[in-house]
Parts: C-alpha cells; structure tokens; sequence
C-alpha cells in the first residue's frame, strides 16, 4: 500500500491549480497575488468562521482592505480581466462574505459608477469610494421582483423640479445596514423607464434592516431597504442610466465576478477536503489511502480547473472586448453548478465533522448556495444561453 508523501502540504498542485493558470498574469500580477494572498491568509482566514458564526461584519477590516487597494484593478489601475478574476476567487477561497462584501462595494456599486456615471459624477464620487472612505450597496432586487426584475421594477422615480422622489422597497441589499451610498434603481413614473440614483442613506425617508436567520453569507449585512419619498437631487441621478438596457452593461461584468466566485469557493472546498484526507485516520491509516476518496478529491479538482479554464478564456475575451452577455450566462450557470457538486463532495469527505464550522466546510457548503442564486439563477442563466444558441426566449 502507497504511503502519503513526506510533506503533502508542499507539493506541486497543493495550490489547486493544476494548468498552471497563473503563470498567464504578467510577472507584476502574480507579485500583486501573491501579496493580496499573504494578507488574506494573515487578517481574512483566522477571523472568517468567527464572524459567520456570529452573523456580525468585522467592521475592523475596512481599513486594511483600502490599504491593500483591491477595488478596481481593472479600469483604474490597468491590470487584466485576469488579474482581476483570479483576485476574486482568491478572496473567496479565504472567504465568500468578504468576497461578496467587495463585490458588491467594488464590482456592483462601483461600476455602476464608472459605467453610467457622467465624468463629472465620476470625479466627485469615486475618490473616496476607490479609497473606501465611502462604502456603497447597489439597490436592484425587490421583494416581489428577482429574475423578473428587467420588467417588473416597482420601485418609483418621480422628477419633481431639480430633485427625484423616489418610493419602493428593495431586498437581499449587501452591504446596506452600514453603508454610507446605494446606487437604486427605479421606474421613471413619466416614461416607464428604469434609471439609477445615488442616493445617501442619511436622507430623511431612507431605512435599511438586517436580514436575519440566513444559513448562507451569514456574514454580510443583507438589508431590506424602504424608500418613502426620499428626496435625491437632480446631480445624484447617474447620467447614463436611462433603460434597463443600461443597467446590464453592470450585470455582463459582474456576473463574470460571480463565476469566478465558484472557482474559488471549489478551491476552498479542495483546500479542507485534501487537508482533511490526509490528515484524518481511518481504520488505522489516512483518507487519503482509499480509492474512493481520492477519486472524489479528484472530482472537485476536475470540477475547478473546468470552471477556471472557462473562466480564464472568457477573462480574455473580456480583456479584448469580444464577451458576450450569453457567455457570461453560461459561465455563471456552469460554474456554481459544478461548485454545488463540489462542495457536496467536500462535505461528504469530512462526514460528521462536515456539518460543524469548526472545520471550515459546513460554511464553504452554506455559503455555495447563495453563490449560486444571486447574479441570475442557474435557470435564467442557463435560458438566456438556450436563447442564443436557437434564437428563441423561453424565459416567459
């Protein structure tokens, strides 16, 4: 019978990834995630499974990641779709919340600024939002509108003189509880047209709360906000938010952010699941002697590297202006379904101990199913993708 290896904490695919996809960022990008990666595992990881288990955001934690300047590599500090994909996933692998948590403040919320905001709205807004000195939410989904929210938006706008009176409810809004902006997205009551206000959530008419008893990113603060007659000044409507057609142009990106959320939450699951094999003794010797658990080790490594090949093709096609919104949908939908595999996988090898969060998977299997719904279900996604490939919507 073979015997573990001497150190199998070091060998050469420890790190999962097995096609070397890393070595495709330039030499200053993989210095950039090597160093993004040593201060997740120094401040992120030891702190994750506490604050999940408590549902509470570490607040502390704000300041360091302005310090370490993750938000928008892409368009303000020139690095690849790559680069920024790959981040991602390595911020969700030492944690989905705080994944999410920048997501939504960096891809959501602040890319609506930089796609729809006017130059001008730009430069008064987004120094401290690239700082952190503001933390921004991103209003969308309401508690009677999810996947049919393109056509269904209830929440209203009405001009009213140099201002907007804005009235609804929104749900599921991250970040909300303590945010200083949400980016909210309503129906102009004069033209039936969806169109995006920043609104600050001083303003009188403004309330968020917390959304409590979840089972996945317990961490994040989900609020459901209510807007009764807030009153936003004409210059906080963003200029190029005129359609749901623009709001989208958000959405194509951000979905991308998803997907790669699904790498990296698989590459969590296999961090656990191969630490546990081989750590773990079983009828007198490690997991990782049996057959049957290296096969399932290998299927969740087969599941990710499959998910982070795609991702990595369709990052390019992003960097070359060539990616398509139904690519997008097929990478979302494919990706966190072979992520649901993968952390079911992941559970199961750690038996009895995969339902605590002492041992980290009950949490990276919780937290899979929220993955797995926002940013368009697996169903609408995979819809929008049976559209373009036979010219017929079967969404409705």
């Amino acid at each position: 019978m073979s015997t573990p290896a001497a150190d199998p904490f070091d060998l050469p695919y420890a790190d999962g990834d097995f096609f070397a996809f890393e070595q495709l960022l330039t030499a200053k990008e993989q210095d950039r995630l090597a160093e993004v990666r040593d201060f997740l595992a120094r401040e992120v990881r030891p702190i994750a499974v506490d604050f999940w288990n408590r549902g509470e955001f570490p607040m502390d934690l704000i300041p360091k990641l302005a310090e370490i300047d993750l938000v928008s590599p892409v368009r303000r500090q020139g690095c690849s779709n790559l680069f920024a994909g790959l981040l991602h996933a390595e911020v969700t692998r030492a944690d989905a919340s705080i994944a999410t948590f920048m997501g939504v403040h960096d891809g959501l919320f602040t890319g609506s600024i930089e796609t729809l905001a006017s130059q001008e709205q730009k430069d008064a807004w987004l120094p401290d939002i690239y700082a952190m000195k503001k933390i921004g939410a991103f209003g969308l989904t309401e508690p009677l509108g999810g996947s049919d929210v393109a056509g269904g938006t209830r929440t209203t706008a009405r001009r009213d003189g140099g201002s907007w009176i804005l009235n609804g409810a929104k749900r599921w809004i991250g970040n909300a509880t303590f945010s200083d902006w949400v980016v909210v997205y309503a129906r102009d009551v004069d033209d039936n047209q969806v169109k995006g206000f920043l609104v600050d959530t001083s303003l009188p008419g403004f309330s968020a709360e917390k959304i409590e008893n979840k089972i996945s990113l317990r961490t994040v603060q989900n609020a459901d906000i209510t807007l009764d007659n807030v009153v936003v000044p004409d210059f906080f409507k963003l200029e190029h938010a005129n359609s749901f057609r623009d709001v989208n142009k958000v959405l194509k990106v951000t979905r991308l952010g998803v997907a790669w959320q699904a790498v990296g939450q698989q590459l969590a699951a296999f961090d656990v699941a191969r630490r546990y094999a081989v750590e773990r003794h079983q009828f007198g010797r490690p997991l990782a002697t049996f057959q049957l658990v290296q096969s399932q080790l290998v299927t969740i490594l087969g599941n990710a590297v499959s998910s982070m090949g795609m991702m990595v093709r369709l990052s390019q096609l992003e960097d070359a202006g060539m990616a398509r919104d139904e690519q997008s949908a097929l990478a979302k939908a494919f990706t966190t379904e072979r992520m649901r595999d993968s952390v079911a996988i992941g559970r199961s090898i750690l038996g009895g101990n995969g339902i605590v969060t002492d041992y980290g998977m009950a949490k990276i299997f919780a937290d899979a199913e929220a993955i797995y719904s926002y940013e368009g279900t697996a169903e609408i996604n995979t819809l929008v993708t049976g559209r373009a490939v036979t010219g017929i919507s079967a969404i409705v």
